[in-house]
Protein backbone atom coordinates (compact mmCIF):
# COMPACT_ATOMS: atom_id res chain seq x y z
CA UNK A 1 0.00 0.00 0.00
CA UNK A 2 1.43 3.35 -1.06
CA UNK A 3 1.52 6.23 1.44
CA UNK A 4 1.02 9.59 -0.19
CA UNK A 5 2.85 12.51 1.38
CA UNK A 6 0.21 15.23 1.01
CA UNK A 7 1.54 17.71 3.51
CA UNK A 8 5.29 18.03 3.68
CA UNK A 9 6.50 21.06 5.63
CA UNK A 10 9.49 22.77 4.03
CA UNK A 11 11.04 26.20 4.34
CA UNK A 12 8.79 27.10 7.28
CA UNK A 13 10.21 28.36 10.58
CA UNK A 14 8.63 29.14 13.91
CA UNK A 15 9.17 32.41 15.75
CA UNK A 16 12.34 32.46 17.81
CA UNK A 17 12.05 31.15 21.38
CA UNK A 18 14.34 29.70 24.03
CA UNK A 19 17.09 32.29 23.78
CA UNK A 20 18.55 34.71 26.31
CA UNK A 21 17.08 38.15 25.68
CA UNK A 22 19.94 39.88 27.50
CA UNK A 23 22.96 37.87 26.35
CA UNK A 24 21.97 38.32 22.69
CA UNK A 25 21.60 42.09 23.01
CA UNK A 26 25.05 43.73 22.69
CA UNK A 27 23.53 47.21 22.59
CA UNK A 28 21.82 46.87 25.97
CA UNK A 29 24.95 45.32 27.43
CA UNK A 30 27.07 48.24 26.17
CA UNK A 31 24.71 50.75 27.76
CA UNK A 32 24.84 49.03 31.13
CA UNK A 33 28.63 48.66 31.00
CA UNK A 34 28.99 52.33 30.13
CA UNK A 35 27.03 53.23 33.26
CA UNK A 36 29.02 50.68 35.31
CA UNK A 37 25.90 48.73 36.24
CA UNK A 38 26.54 45.89 38.68
CA UNK A 39 23.28 44.18 37.77
CA UNK A 40 24.16 42.35 34.56
CA UNK A 41 24.29 38.84 36.03
CA UNK A 42 20.78 39.27 37.42
CA UNK A 43 19.56 40.66 34.10
CA UNK A 44 21.05 37.68 32.29
CA UNK A 45 19.03 35.40 34.59
CA UNK A 46 15.88 37.33 33.74
CA UNK A 47 16.76 37.18 30.04
CA UNK A 48 16.92 33.39 30.21
CA UNK A 49 13.53 33.09 31.92
CA UNK A 50 11.63 35.67 29.88
CA UNK A 51 13.05 34.32 26.62
CA UNK A 52 12.26 30.68 27.41
CA UNK A 53 9.68 28.71 25.46
CA UNK A 54 7.78 28.31 28.72
CA UNK A 55 7.28 32.04 29.19
CA UNK A 56 6.54 32.61 25.50
CA UNK A 57 3.73 30.09 25.99
CA UNK A 58 2.53 31.83 29.13
CA UNK A 59 2.39 35.11 27.19
CA UNK A 60 0.41 33.50 24.38
CA UNK A 61 -2.04 31.89 26.81
CA UNK A 62 -2.54 35.02 28.89
CA UNK A 63 -3.49 36.96 25.76
CA UNK A 64 -5.62 34.21 24.24
CA UNK A 65 -7.60 33.38 27.38
CA UNK A 66 -8.50 36.89 28.43
CA UNK A 67 -9.76 38.11 31.83
CA UNK A 68 -13.41 37.53 32.66
CA UNK A 69 -15.65 39.62 34.90
CA UNK A 70 -17.63 37.82 37.58
CA UNK A 71 -19.82 40.64 38.86
CA UNK A 72 -21.96 38.53 41.20
CA UNK A 73 -21.53 35.31 43.12
CA UNK A 74 -23.89 32.32 42.88
CA UNK A 75 -26.35 33.90 45.34
CA UNK A 76 -26.47 37.31 43.71
CA UNK A 77 -24.03 39.10 46.02
CA UNK A 78 -21.91 41.74 44.32
CA UNK A 79 -18.27 40.61 44.17
CA UNK A 80 -16.70 42.32 41.09
CA UNK A 81 -14.00 39.67 40.70
CA UNK A 82 -11.82 39.48 37.57
CA UNK A 83 -10.68 35.94 36.81
CA UNK A 84 -7.37 35.43 34.96
CA UNK A 85 -5.77 32.51 33.22
CA UNK A 86 -2.95 30.99 35.35
CA UNK A 87 -0.43 32.17 32.75
CA UNK A 88 -1.17 35.77 33.73
CA UNK A 89 -0.10 35.04 37.28
CA UNK A 90 3.16 33.52 36.04
CA UNK A 91 4.10 36.80 34.40
CA UNK A 92 2.90 38.91 37.33
CA UNK A 93 4.97 36.78 39.70
CA UNK A 94 8.03 37.14 37.45
CA UNK A 95 7.67 40.93 37.39
CA UNK A 96 7.37 40.95 41.15
CA UNK A 97 10.30 38.67 41.85
CA UNK A 98 12.63 40.82 39.73
CA UNK A 99 11.21 44.03 41.24
CA UNK A 100 10.09 45.46 37.91
CA UNK A 101 7.35 47.19 39.91
CA UNK A 102 9.61 49.03 42.37
CA UNK A 103 13.34 48.57 41.73
CA UNK A 104 14.45 52.26 41.94
CA UNK A 105 12.67 52.57 45.30
CA UNK A 106 13.45 49.16 46.79
CA UNK A 107 17.15 49.64 45.90
CA UNK A 108 17.72 53.33 46.74
CA UNK A 109 21.47 52.76 47.17
CA UNK A 110 21.90 51.47 43.62
CA UNK A 111 23.54 54.33 41.73
CA UNK A 112 22.00 53.00 38.51
CA UNK A 113 18.63 52.05 39.97
CA UNK A 114 16.50 53.60 37.23
CA UNK A 115 18.64 52.20 34.45
CA UNK A 116 18.59 48.70 35.97
CA UNK A 117 14.82 49.02 36.34
CA UNK A 118 14.48 50.06 32.69
CA UNK A 119 16.51 47.05 31.56
CA UNK A 120 14.13 44.76 33.46
CA UNK A 121 11.07 46.44 31.98
CA UNK A 122 12.66 46.28 28.52
CA UNK A 123 13.36 42.54 28.73
CA UNK A 124 9.93 41.50 29.98
CA UNK A 125 8.17 43.94 27.66
CA UNK A 126 9.56 42.11 24.65
CA UNK A 127 7.39 39.08 25.39
CA UNK A 128 4.34 40.06 27.47
CA UNK A 129 3.13 43.63 27.77
CA UNK A 130 -0.23 43.43 29.53
CA UNK A 131 1.24 42.51 32.91
CA UNK A 132 3.38 45.64 32.72
CA UNK A 133 0.30 47.87 33.10
CA UNK A 134 -0.27 47.24 36.84
CA UNK A 135 3.50 46.99 37.21
CA UNK A 136 3.96 50.49 35.76
CA UNK A 137 1.14 52.02 37.80
CA UNK A 138 2.49 50.55 41.01
CA UNK A 139 5.91 51.97 40.19
CA UNK A 140 4.49 55.43 39.50
CA UNK A 141 2.42 55.50 42.69
CA UNK A 142 5.29 54.81 45.09
CA UNK A 143 6.88 58.32 45.18
CA UNK A 144 3.44 59.87 45.78
CA UNK A 145 2.72 57.56 48.71
CA UNK A 146 6.19 58.06 50.18
CA UNK A 147 5.15 61.66 50.87
CA UNK A 148 2.15 60.48 52.91
CA UNK A 149 3.78 59.22 56.15
CA UNK A 150 0.73 57.46 57.63
CA UNK A 151 -0.12 55.64 54.40
CA UNK A 152 3.48 54.77 53.64
CA UNK A 153 3.95 53.23 57.07
CA UNK A 154 0.95 51.02 56.32
CA UNK A 155 1.75 50.24 52.68
CA UNK A 156 5.48 50.66 52.07
CA UNK A 157 6.68 47.13 52.79
CA UNK A 158 3.78 45.64 50.81
CA UNK A 159 4.50 47.86 47.81
CA UNK A 160 8.21 47.06 47.77
CA UNK A 161 7.81 43.34 48.45
CA UNK A 162 9.09 40.80 45.91
CA UNK A 163 6.42 38.31 46.99
CA UNK A 164 3.45 37.86 44.65
CA UNK A 165 0.24 37.66 46.67
CA UNK A 166 -2.66 36.83 44.37
CA UNK A 167 -5.28 36.72 47.16
CA UNK A 168 -8.22 39.13 46.99
CA UNK A 169 -8.21 40.40 50.59
CA UNK A 170 -8.03 43.65 52.56
CA UNK A 171 -4.59 45.22 52.38
CA UNK A 172 -3.67 44.55 56.01
CA UNK A 173 -4.04 40.80 55.36
CA UNK A 174 -1.75 40.72 52.31
CA UNK A 175 2.00 40.35 51.91
CA UNK A 176 2.19 42.54 48.80
CA UNK A 177 -0.10 44.83 46.83
CA UNK A 178 -0.57 46.40 43.40
CA UNK A 179 -1.89 49.89 42.64
CA UNK A 180 -3.81 51.20 39.65
CA UNK A 181 -5.23 54.56 38.59
CA UNK A 182 -8.55 56.07 37.59
CA UNK A 183 -8.54 59.41 35.78
CA UNK A 184 -10.48 59.16 32.52
CA UNK A 185 -14.18 59.97 32.35
CA UNK A 186 -16.35 59.64 29.27
CA UNK A 187 -17.18 63.33 28.91
CA UNK A 188 -13.58 64.52 29.28
CA UNK A 189 -11.02 61.98 28.15
CA UNK A 190 -7.63 63.70 28.35
CA UNK A 191 -9.33 66.82 29.72
CA UNK A 192 -9.18 65.74 33.36
CA UNK A 193 -10.45 69.17 34.48
CA UNK A 194 -13.83 68.14 33.02
CA UNK A 195 -14.13 65.32 35.57
CA UNK A 196 -17.53 65.11 37.28
CA UNK A 197 -16.84 62.43 39.90
CA UNK A 198 -17.51 63.97 43.32
CA UNK A 199 -15.76 63.50 46.65
CA UNK A 200 -17.47 64.52 49.92
CA UNK A 201 -15.53 64.62 53.20
CA UNK A 202 -16.60 62.16 55.87
CA UNK A 203 -15.55 64.59 58.60
CA UNK A 204 -12.68 67.03 58.34
CA UNK A 205 -11.53 67.83 54.85
CA UNK A 206 -8.07 68.02 53.32
CA UNK A 207 -4.94 65.97 52.99
CA UNK A 208 -5.01 62.61 54.74
CA UNK A 209 -8.73 62.81 55.44
CA UNK A 210 -11.44 60.34 54.43
CA UNK A 211 -13.92 61.08 51.63
CA UNK A 212 -16.87 59.33 50.00
CA UNK A 213 -16.55 59.27 46.22
CA UNK A 214 -19.46 59.03 43.78
CA UNK A 215 -19.14 58.95 40.01
CA UNK A 216 -17.91 57.02 37.03
CA UNK A 217 -14.60 56.22 35.36
CA UNK A 218 -14.59 55.35 31.67
CA UNK A 219 -11.18 53.67 31.90
CA UNK A 220 -10.20 52.17 35.24
CA UNK A 221 -6.96 50.30 34.75
CA UNK A 222 -6.49 46.85 36.30
CA UNK A 223 -9.55 46.80 38.62
CA UNK A 224 -8.22 43.85 40.63
CA UNK A 225 -5.43 46.03 42.02
CA UNK A 226 -5.55 46.41 45.79
CA UNK A 227 -6.08 50.17 45.50
CA UNK A 228 -6.28 52.91 42.90
CA UNK A 229 -5.30 56.57 42.74
CA UNK A 230 -8.44 58.39 41.64
CA UNK A 231 -9.09 62.00 40.62
CA UNK A 232 -12.36 63.48 41.88
CA UNK A 233 -13.90 66.91 42.45
CA UNK A 234 -14.45 68.36 45.89
CA UNK A 235 -17.01 71.11 46.39
CA UNK A 236 -14.73 73.28 48.51
CA UNK A 237 -11.27 72.65 47.05
CA UNK A 238 -11.71 71.54 43.45
CA UNK A 239 -9.96 68.51 41.95
CA UNK A 240 -8.02 66.26 44.29
CA UNK A 241 -6.31 62.87 44.17
CA UNK A 242 -7.49 60.01 46.39
CA UNK A 243 -6.16 56.64 47.52
CA UNK A 244 -9.14 54.30 47.08
CA UNK A 245 -8.70 50.71 48.35
CA UNK A 246 -10.55 47.72 46.91
CA UNK A 247 -11.39 46.48 50.41
CA UNK A 248 -12.19 48.42 53.57
CA UNK A 249 -10.42 47.74 56.86
CA UNK A 250 -13.54 46.15 58.36
CA UNK A 251 -13.50 43.44 55.67
CA UNK A 252 -16.25 44.90 53.46
CA UNK A 253 -15.63 45.49 49.79
CA UNK A 254 -15.43 49.16 48.89
CA UNK A 255 -18.32 50.48 46.78
CA UNK A 256 -16.51 50.28 43.45
CA UNK A 257 -18.69 48.45 40.94
CA UNK A 258 -17.20 47.13 37.72
CA UNK A 259 -19.70 47.76 34.93
CA UNK A 260 -17.80 45.92 32.22
CA UNK A 261 -14.36 45.04 30.93
CA UNK A 262 -13.17 46.82 27.82
CA UNK A 263 -12.87 44.64 24.70
CA UNK A 264 -9.57 46.08 23.51
CA UNK A 265 -7.66 45.76 20.26
CA UNK A 266 -4.55 44.64 22.14
CA UNK A 267 -3.23 44.54 25.69
CA UNK A 268 -5.69 41.71 26.06
CA UNK A 269 -4.07 39.87 28.94
CA UNK A 270 -4.65 42.93 31.13
CA UNK A 271 -8.10 43.90 32.42
CA UNK A 272 -9.25 47.45 31.72
CA UNK A 273 -12.67 48.37 33.03
CA UNK A 274 -15.47 50.86 33.35
CA UNK A 275 -16.55 51.42 36.95
CA UNK A 276 -18.99 53.30 39.13
CA UNK A 277 -18.26 54.64 42.61
CA UNK A 278 -21.24 54.62 44.95
CA UNK A 279 -19.88 56.50 47.96
CA UNK A 280 -16.61 54.60 47.75
CA UNK A 281 -14.26 55.49 50.59
CA UNK A 282 -10.87 57.07 49.90
CA UNK A 283 -8.12 59.19 51.47
CA UNK A 284 -6.98 62.48 49.94
CA UNK A 285 -3.37 62.42 48.71
CA UNK A 286 -1.37 65.60 48.35
CA UNK A 287 -2.74 69.08 48.75
CA UNK A 288 -6.41 69.91 48.30
CA UNK A 289 -7.06 71.36 44.86
CA UNK A 290 -3.82 69.87 43.50
CA UNK A 291 -5.30 66.67 42.13
CA UNK A 292 -4.05 67.09 38.57
CA UNK A 293 -0.41 67.93 39.46
CA UNK A 294 -0.43 65.01 41.90
CA UNK A 295 -1.66 62.43 39.40
CA UNK A 296 0.48 63.93 36.61
CA UNK A 297 3.56 63.24 38.71
CA UNK A 298 2.54 59.57 38.65
CA UNK A 299 1.95 59.88 34.90
CA UNK A 300 5.50 61.15 34.39
CA UNK A 301 6.76 57.75 35.53
CA UNK A 302 4.17 55.78 33.59
CA UNK A 303 4.98 57.78 30.46
CA UNK A 304 8.57 56.66 30.88
CA UNK A 305 7.31 53.07 31.03
CA UNK A 306 5.54 53.66 27.70
CA UNK A 307 8.83 54.75 26.13
CA UNK A 308 10.71 51.71 27.44
CA UNK A 309 7.83 49.35 26.64
CA UNK A 310 7.53 50.51 23.04
CA UNK A 311 11.29 50.20 22.60
CA UNK A 312 10.94 46.63 23.86
CA UNK A 313 8.26 45.79 21.31
CA UNK A 314 10.39 47.22 18.53
CA UNK A 315 13.35 45.15 19.72
CA UNK A 316 11.36 41.93 19.73
CA UNK A 317 9.91 42.62 16.27
CA UNK A 318 13.41 43.25 14.91
CA UNK A 319 14.89 40.10 16.48
CA UNK A 320 12.07 37.95 15.18
CA UNK A 321 12.52 39.40 11.68
CA UNK A 322 16.26 38.77 11.69
CA UNK A 323 15.95 35.22 13.02
CA UNK A 324 13.26 34.38 10.47
CA UNK A 325 14.84 35.91 7.38
CA UNK A 326 18.19 34.26 8.09
CA UNK A 327 16.43 30.89 7.69
CA UNK A 328 13.67 31.47 5.17
CA UNK A 329 14.72 30.85 1.53
CA UNK A 330 13.34 32.91 -1.34
CA UNK A 331 14.53 33.13 -4.94
CA UNK A 332 17.47 30.87 -4.26
CA UNK A 333 18.98 32.38 -1.12
CA UNK A 334 18.02 33.41 2.43
CA UNK A 335 15.66 36.34 2.66
CA UNK A 336 18.20 38.17 4.82
CA UNK A 337 20.64 38.04 1.88
CA UNK A 338 18.20 39.73 -0.51
CA UNK A 339 19.24 43.39 -0.99
CA UNK A 340 15.76 44.87 -0.68
CA UNK A 341 15.01 42.87 2.47
CA UNK A 342 18.37 43.98 3.85
CA UNK A 343 17.34 47.60 3.43
CA UNK A 344 14.15 46.98 5.45
CA UNK A 345 15.96 45.07 8.18
CA UNK A 346 18.69 47.69 8.41
CA UNK A 347 16.17 50.48 8.77
CA UNK A 348 14.41 48.54 11.54
CA UNK A 349 17.76 47.94 13.25
CA UNK A 350 18.70 51.63 13.16
CA UNK A 351 15.30 52.60 14.51
CA UNK A 352 15.52 50.01 17.29
CA UNK A 353 18.95 51.11 18.48
CA UNK A 354 17.96 54.77 18.38
CA UNK A 355 14.90 53.94 20.48
CA UNK A 356 16.74 51.94 23.15
CA UNK A 357 19.60 54.44 23.40
CA UNK A 358 17.04 57.19 24.01
CA UNK A 359 14.89 55.15 26.41
CA UNK A 360 17.81 54.03 28.55
CA UNK A 361 19.44 57.46 28.62
CA UNK A 362 16.14 58.99 29.64
CA UNK A 363 15.72 56.41 32.41
CA UNK A 364 19.22 57.15 33.70
CA UNK A 365 18.31 60.84 33.94
CA UNK A 366 15.64 59.95 36.51
CA UNK A 367 18.52 58.99 38.80
CA UNK A 368 20.00 62.51 38.69
CA UNK A 369 18.96 65.93 39.98
CA UNK A 370 21.13 68.29 37.92
CA UNK A 371 19.57 70.85 35.53
CA UNK A 372 20.39 68.86 32.37
CA UNK A 373 18.86 65.65 33.73
CA UNK A 374 15.80 67.61 34.83
CA UNK A 375 15.48 69.06 31.33
CA UNK A 376 15.64 65.55 29.89
CA UNK A 377 12.97 64.36 32.28
CA UNK A 378 10.59 67.25 31.71
CA UNK A 379 10.98 67.73 27.96
CA UNK A 380 12.09 64.39 26.58
CA UNK A 381 9.74 62.12 28.52
CA UNK A 382 6.61 63.35 26.70
CA UNK A 383 8.59 63.91 23.49
CA UNK A 384 10.00 60.38 23.48
CA UNK A 385 6.61 58.93 24.37
CA UNK A 386 5.13 60.71 21.35
CA UNK A 387 7.79 59.63 18.88
CA UNK A 388 8.82 56.12 19.90
CA UNK A 389 5.27 54.99 20.62
CA UNK A 390 4.15 56.33 17.23
CA UNK A 391 7.05 54.68 15.44
CA UNK A 392 6.38 51.22 16.84
CA UNK A 393 2.79 51.38 15.56
CA UNK A 394 4.09 51.80 12.02
CA UNK A 395 7.13 49.57 12.30
CA UNK A 396 5.31 46.63 13.88
CA UNK A 397 3.20 46.50 10.74
CA UNK A 398 6.33 46.55 8.60
CA UNK A 399 7.83 43.75 10.71
CA UNK A 400 4.67 41.69 10.37
CA UNK A 401 4.97 42.01 6.59
CA UNK A 402 8.45 40.46 6.72
CA UNK A 403 6.73 37.21 7.74
CA UNK A 404 4.21 37.44 4.92
CA UNK A 405 0.94 35.66 5.62
CA UNK A 406 2.48 33.92 8.62
CA UNK A 407 2.82 37.28 10.33
CA UNK A 408 -0.88 38.01 9.91
CA UNK A 409 -2.19 35.05 11.87
CA UNK A 410 -2.85 35.00 15.60
CA UNK A 411 -0.68 31.98 16.35
CA UNK A 412 2.56 33.94 16.51
CA UNK A 413 4.00 36.86 18.42
CA UNK A 414 4.07 39.26 15.46
CA UNK A 415 0.30 39.72 15.44
CA UNK A 416 0.30 40.31 19.20
CA UNK A 417 2.98 43.00 18.91
CA UNK A 418 1.04 44.65 16.10
CA UNK A 419 -2.15 44.78 18.20
CA UNK A 420 -0.27 45.80 21.32
CA UNK A 421 1.67 48.67 19.75
CA UNK A 422 -1.01 51.43 19.79
CA UNK A 423 -1.75 51.21 23.52
CA UNK A 424 1.39 53.07 24.61
CA UNK A 425 0.67 55.86 22.16
CA UNK A 426 -2.85 56.28 23.58
CA UNK A 427 -2.46 55.49 27.28
CA UNK A 428 -1.21 58.24 29.61
CA UNK A 429 -1.91 60.93 27.04
CA UNK A 430 -2.32 60.74 23.27
CA UNK A 431 0.21 62.06 20.80
CA UNK A 432 -1.32 65.54 20.71
CA UNK A 433 -1.35 65.73 24.51
CA UNK A 434 2.35 64.79 24.61
CA UNK A 435 3.27 67.47 22.08
CA UNK A 436 1.29 70.11 23.96
CA UNK A 437 3.01 69.02 27.16
CA UNK A 438 6.41 69.63 25.56
CA UNK A 439 5.31 73.10 24.47
CA UNK A 440 3.99 73.93 27.94
CA UNK A 441 7.31 72.89 29.44
CA UNK A 442 9.22 75.09 27.00
CA UNK A 443 6.95 78.08 27.58
CA UNK A 444 7.08 77.78 31.38
CA UNK A 445 10.81 77.18 31.54
CA UNK A 446 12.57 78.46 28.46
CA UNK A 447 15.90 77.66 30.07
CA UNK A 448 15.17 73.92 29.92
CA UNK A 449 15.15 73.77 26.12
CA UNK A 450 18.25 75.96 25.98
CA UNK A 451 20.10 73.64 28.39
CA UNK A 452 19.07 70.64 26.33
CA UNK A 453 20.03 72.17 22.99
CA UNK A 454 23.35 73.40 24.40
CA UNK A 455 24.17 69.86 25.54
CA UNK A 456 23.50 68.62 22.01
CA UNK A 457 25.82 71.22 20.51
CA UNK A 458 28.86 69.85 22.28
CA UNK A 459 28.46 66.46 20.62
CA UNK A 460 27.79 67.50 17.02
CA UNK A 461 30.55 70.00 16.32
CA UNK A 462 31.77 67.92 13.37
CA UNK A 463 28.30 67.21 11.98
CA UNK A 464 27.11 70.08 9.77
CA UNK A 465 23.75 68.42 9.12
CA UNK A 466 22.98 68.19 12.81
CA UNK A 467 24.31 71.67 13.55
CA UNK A 468 21.97 73.07 10.91
CA UNK A 469 19.04 71.13 12.36
CA UNK A 470 19.83 72.37 15.85
CA UNK A 471 19.83 76.02 14.77
CA UNK A 472 16.57 75.60 12.91
CA UNK A 473 14.95 74.04 15.96
CA UNK A 474 16.01 76.94 18.16
CA UNK A 475 14.44 79.37 15.71
CA UNK A 476 11.24 77.34 15.50
CA UNK A 477 10.86 77.15 19.27
CA UNK A 478 11.06 80.97 19.38
CA UNK A 479 7.77 81.37 17.49
CA UNK A 480 4.51 82.59 19.02
CA UNK A 481 2.43 80.12 21.10
CA UNK A 482 -0.23 79.79 18.37
CA UNK A 483 2.37 79.04 15.71
CA UNK A 484 4.09 76.54 17.98
CA UNK A 485 0.89 74.65 18.70
CA UNK A 486 0.00 74.40 15.03
CA UNK A 487 3.31 72.71 14.22
CA UNK A 488 3.88 70.95 17.55
CA UNK A 489 4.09 67.48 16.02
CA UNK A 490 6.78 68.60 13.60
CA UNK A 491 8.79 70.27 16.35
CA UNK A 492 8.62 67.34 18.73
CA UNK A 493 9.44 64.80 16.02
CA UNK A 494 12.51 66.77 14.98
CA UNK A 495 13.58 67.28 18.59
CA UNK A 496 13.45 63.55 19.33
CA UNK A 497 15.21 62.55 16.13
CA UNK A 498 17.98 65.04 16.87
CA UNK A 499 18.30 63.67 20.41
CA UNK A 500 18.60 60.16 19.01
CA UNK A 501 21.26 61.26 16.52
CA UNK A 502 23.21 62.95 19.31
CA UNK A 503 23.09 59.87 21.54
CA UNK A 504 24.16 57.59 18.70
CA UNK A 505 26.97 59.95 17.76
CA UNK A 506 28.12 59.98 21.38
CA UNK A 507 27.76 56.32 22.28
CA UNK A 508 27.26 54.04 19.26
CA UNK A 509 29.89 52.88 16.74
CA UNK A 510 30.47 55.27 13.85
CA UNK A 511 28.91 52.88 11.34
CA UNK A 512 25.63 53.06 13.28
CA UNK A 513 25.65 56.78 14.05
CA UNK A 514 26.66 57.78 10.52
CA UNK A 515 24.06 55.47 8.99
CA UNK A 516 21.34 56.97 11.16
CA UNK A 517 22.34 60.54 10.37
CA UNK A 518 22.73 59.95 6.65
CA UNK A 519 19.45 58.07 6.27
CA UNK A 520 17.45 60.49 8.42
CA UNK A 521 18.88 63.79 7.27
CA UNK A 522 20.00 63.41 3.66
CA UNK A 523 17.85 60.69 2.12
CA UNK A 524 14.16 60.47 1.36
CA UNK A 525 13.26 58.92 4.69
CA UNK A 526 10.14 58.37 6.75
CA UNK A 527 7.44 57.62 4.22
CA UNK A 528 8.02 53.87 4.30
CA UNK A 529 10.67 51.68 5.90
CA UNK A 530 13.70 50.66 3.84
CA UNK A 531 14.36 53.79 1.80
CA UNK A 532 18.11 53.43 2.22
CA UNK A 533 20.99 54.27 -0.07
CA UNK A 534 23.32 51.26 -0.01
CA UNK A 535 26.36 53.53 -0.33
CA UNK A 536 25.53 55.34 2.91
CA UNK A 537 25.18 52.33 5.20
CA UNK A 538 27.29 49.33 6.18
CA UNK A 539 24.28 47.01 6.31
CA UNK A 540 26.09 43.84 7.34
CA UNK A 541 27.71 45.41 10.40
CA UNK A 542 24.49 47.10 11.46
CA UNK A 543 22.53 43.83 11.26
CA UNK A 544 25.22 41.77 12.97
CA UNK A 545 25.35 44.27 15.82
CA UNK A 546 21.57 44.25 16.18
CA UNK A 547 21.34 40.49 16.72
CA UNK A 548 24.53 38.47 16.26
CA UNK A 549 23.90 35.49 14.00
Amino acid sequence: MNTWATHQIQNQFDELQDYNLFDTDPILQEILQRHQSQDQARLSQLGTIAGSAEYYQYAEQANRYTPELKAFDARGRRCDVIEFHPAWHQWMALNRSYEVHAYPFSKPDDAQGWLNWAARFYLNGQIECGSLCPTAMTLGSIPLLQREPALWQQLGDKLLSQHYDVRDLPIDQKKSIWLGMGMTEKQGGSDVRANQTKAVPVGQRGRGQGYLITGHKWFFSAPMCDAHLVVANTEQDGLACFFVPRWLEDGRKNSIHVQRLKDKVGNRSNSSSEVEFQEAWGIMLGEAGRGIPTIIEMAAYTRLTCVVGSSAMLRQALVQCLAYTRQRQAFGKPLAAQPLMQSVLTDLALESEAAVQLAMHLASCYQQDDPLSKAWQRLMTPAAKFWICKRVVELSGEAMEVFGGNGYVETGIMARIFREAPVNSIWEGSGNVMCLDVLRAVQRDRESIEILIHSFAGTIQDEPLLQQELQQLLQLFAQSPDQLQFMARTLVSRLVMLAQAVLLKKYAPDFVANAFIQTRYTAFHGRVTGLIDLHLVDMQRVLERAFPA
